[in-house]
């Protein structure tokens, strides 16, 4: 009888510690995302329409004007965003708090909306789009 009762108190231990380890899985947080576009311009001093193909951004362009995620307080470099030809980025971040900053500083006259700060919710897309104006006129 004593074997029996060790035997369902031992199950009832085990499952106790499965339950736990499950409710433990549940409670990680899912990702968030944060997506948008990177204009970078004017390129050239007179914008014409339809734009001229030598005054669109290149790859290099973005790599001129590198932005990266940043913790709060601006220590830790969390993601370096990377667009498209078109300007579009899409990263995936743990949901929290964020600086997006533009990471080194650029000799140019024109404006940026960076540094900014955003905040990412679990499972759900954060959109911000960032723009430099180079200062070309």
């Amino acid at each position: 009888m004593a074997t029996i009762r060790l035997k369902h108190g031992m199950g009832f231990f085990i499952l106790l510690i499965l339950l736990f380890v499950q409710s433990c899985e549940k409670t990680e947080k899912e990702p968030g995302y944060l997506a948008g576009y990177i204009t970078i311009g004017p390129l050239c001093p007179v914008q014409k329409v339809p734009p001229d193909p030598g005054c669109m951004p290149t790859a290099e362009t973005y790599l001129a004007y590198p932005v990266s995620v940043y913790s709060t307080d601006g220590d830790d470099r969390i993601a370096k965003l990377t667009p498209a030809l078109n300007g579009a980025y899409y990263s995936e971040l743990l949901p929290g708090k964020y600086m997006l900053v533009l990471d080194k500083s650029v000799d140019y006259i024109g404006s940026c909306n960076l540094p900014a700060r955003i905040s990412i919710t679990s499972s759900d897309t954060t959109y911000y789009n960032v723009n430099i104006d180079t200062g070309i006129r």
